[in-house]
Order: C-alpha cells, then structure tokens, then sequence
C-alpha cells in the first residue's frame, strides 16, 4: 500500500461523500462504479465486484451518518416517514447484503445495472408542484411506503449500496415528498439500510479492511459539507444532478454489461 493507493481511495471518498450528502444518497451510485474503474485504471489496485459492494456498504453507513447529523435541524427530517421505510429497508438490505455470497460479480453488476436504470427513469418524469406542499403538512401512503422499501433493501443490499438512489425518485415520483424532506429523510432511511448491509457483507467475508477505513474517514469530512451546500441550492438543481448521476452510471454499467 503506497501513497497513490491511499490518495486515489480517499479521493474517492471525499468526491462521492459530499456529493451523497448534498443530493441526500449513500453514494454507492458513485463510488461503485468509480471504485471498481478508477484504481486499476491508475495501476495502484483492482478490487472484485464482491470487494468493491463490501467497501461500498461500509462506507455509506458513515457517509450518512455525517449527512443526517447536518440535517438534523430545520424540521427536514420526516420521523414517520422514516420509520416506515427504515425498518422495511432494513430487512430488504439484510437478505440482499448476505444472499449476495451467492451470486456471481455478473450477477451483482446486472443488478446494479437494473437498478441503476429505474432509478434513472423515474428521476426524469416531471415533479410539478412538489416542493409548494408545507413540511408540516405532507402526507404519504404508509403501506406502500414500506412494501416498496423491503424491495429496493433487497437489491440494494445485493450491491452493497443503501438504496438512496433508488429511493429517493421513490419519494418525489410516487410518495410526493418535498425535494429537500426528501433528502434528508432518505439519509436517515439509509443509514438504517446500510446497518443491514454492512451487517450481511462483514459476515460473509466480503470487506477489504484498509480502502473501507480510507473512504471511512473521507466520508466523515466530505458528507456533512455536501448537506450544508445542498441547502442552498434549488432543489430544482438538486433533482437534476442527482439525475444525470444516475443516468450517467447507468449507461456505463449497461455498456459494461453488454
């Protein structure tokens, strides 16, 4: 392990955290594909798809730890609403993370490229009126919020990843959540989910100790100032971003795939 290693894991981190924390995702959308591509394109590592979602789940439970802890003032965080998906996403991840032992890298990559591309779909239908609705005034099916949350932790848990990306189109497309509520309650739903997901991954041997406790410590500097700028941006913005990241990593898994 030299120093190109550590800086191009940190680096990693650090760029993948802050955009987690400002568009309120784990960041598993970013640092998977940036993990298993950037290293060995530098010649300073190559990890295993199992290798690169054990890194992944670890990390994401620390980068969402230090957005949650940024957005814990100013009324963003909708309790009930993370209650729900929480607990069901936490199940979901925890099968996903352990029943993912068994299935082939192709298979983990196919899944995240499936993954990928609904969320894709779904960040690009039209969110009118979302973010007129008062915070204290939002309401959502709870039934449906926890079915579909027990079936994103399962993929999601599969590739090491908490499901923010997924989730979040989840809860502006289907559930009409605010854009900003949104944000902050899916951090907290996923660092519920990744609790599951780390849990599954540390038990069956899939943990690289070294790169998850680099990108550990970048995820605790880099996320909670991600949030502080996604305050302050247009949430118009926000959705865009978040949309073209996930288009953008799905595309390139598909063409990996295929």
């Amino acid at each position: 392990m030299d120093f190109a290693f550590i800086l191009t894991i940190f680096l990693i981190g650090f760029i993948g955290s802050y955009i987690s924390g400002m568009v309120g995702i784990g960041g598993s959308i970013i640092k998977y594909p940036m993990l298993l591509y950037i290293p060995p394109l530098l010649g300073v590592a190559a990890f295993t798809a199992h290798e690169v979602s054990g890194i992944s789940a670890v990390q994401v439970f620390f980068a969402t730890l230090g957005g949650v802890w940024a957005y814990r003032k100013g009324g963003y965080l909708n309790k009930t609403l993370i209650l729900y998906m929480g607990i069901s996403i936490l199940m979901g991840s925890f099968i996903g993370g352990y029943g993912s032992k068994f299935m082939s890298e192709g298979g983990i990559n196919l899944v995240y490229g499936i993954l990928a591309l609904v969320a894709a779909i779904m960040m690009f239908i039209p969110k009118k009126g979302l973010d007129e609705i008062p915070l204290e005034q939002v309401r959502f099916n709870k039934g449906l919020a926890a079915i579909l949350s027990l079936i994103v932790g399962v993929g999601a848990g599969i590739v090491g990843a908490a499901g923010a990306f997924l989730l979040v189109p989840i809860m502006l497309v289907v559930l009409k959540i605010p854009t900003r509520m949104t944000i902050a309650s899916s951090l907290a739903i996923t660092l519920i989910s990744s609790i599951g997901t780390t849990i599954g991954k540390i038990a069956t041997g899939q943990v690289d100790y070294i790169p998850a406790l680099i990108m550990v410590i970048a995820s605790l500097m880099a996320a909670p100032l991600g949030a502080q700028a996604g305050k302050k941006m247009n949430t118009k913005l926000l959705q865009w971003i978040l949309a073209v990241l996930i288009l953008g990593t799905a595309i390139k898994i598909w063409i990996d795939l295929l």
